[in-house]
């Protein structure tokens, strides 16, 4: 927020008092800190809604002490602000932490769905953790378009090495808009409605994830 230089100190303190106030009582949006007394505890979300069997886990940890899970739309320009703190906590965390995405394209993404069908397809694959990747670092190319970038997408894909006969089918094929689907639905019972929509240790957080936010987030855990 920009600040009038006009501004009285007596306003600015009190200004930097709200400021305050709001920080200590929403918090970074990442910590799950302990409830003050008569408070309830951060709501866990159901195991079986955030995590299932065929959900897409970019990394795995034994111990299953930290897990995220990141419902997102690649047509999202804040998803696409998220991805490099996201990829860089994945491989500083390589083994230590779980990380799982899921699907949840928003209505007025014109090709948002569109988008998570590629991911799909190429997944069959083998490749959705590399067209996951080139959707977001290819955004800005494809996003907020009026019309489908399907064209975009096949040269992606191409560009990946894929069979194009089966991927054109499997971006097509009913099952894969299914697939889609049953992330949405799951997000929509877990009460997403924007994205990113992240999940630490089954506990929504408030904000966008950030890098130092998620780090001391995991260290503490991991410390614990």
């Amino acid at each position: 927020m920009t600040t009038n230089l006009k501004i009285t100190l007596g306003i600015a303190a009190i200004m930097a008092a709200i400021v305050a106030a709001v920080a200590i009582l929403g918090g970074n949006g990442t910590r799950a800190t302990a409830p003050a007394a008569g408070a309830s505890a951060p709501q866990q979300a159901p195991a079986e809604l955030l995590v299932r069997e065929d959900s897409h886990t970019l990394s795995k940890a034994a111990d299953g002490k930290v897990t995220l899970v990141e419902f997102l739309d690649f047509e999202c320009e804040a998803c696409g602000a998220a991805f490099p703190h996201m990829e860089r906590i994945r491989a500083e965390y390589e083994g230590r932490i779980t990380f799982a995405v899921r699907y949840f394209p928003l209505p007025g993404h014109r090709n948002g769905e569109l988008a998570a069908r590629v991911a799909e397809a190429a997944g069959k694959q083998g490749k959705f953790e590399a067209m996951y990747a080139k959707l977001f670092e290819t955004q800005r190319q494809w996003g907020e378009a009026s019309e489908s970038r399907e064209a975009f997408f096949l040269g992606l894909a191409e560009q990946l090495g894929l069979d194009m006969t089966s991927f054109r089918a499997d971006l097509a094929a009913p099952a894969t808009a299914q697939r889609v689907k049953k992330d949405q639905n799951d997000g929509v019972a877990l009460g997403v409605q924007g994205t990113p929509t992240v999940f630490f240790n089954g506990v929504r957080l408030t904000e966008a994830p950030g890098y130092e936010s998620l780090k001391a987030e995991i260290e503490a855990v991991l410390a614990s």
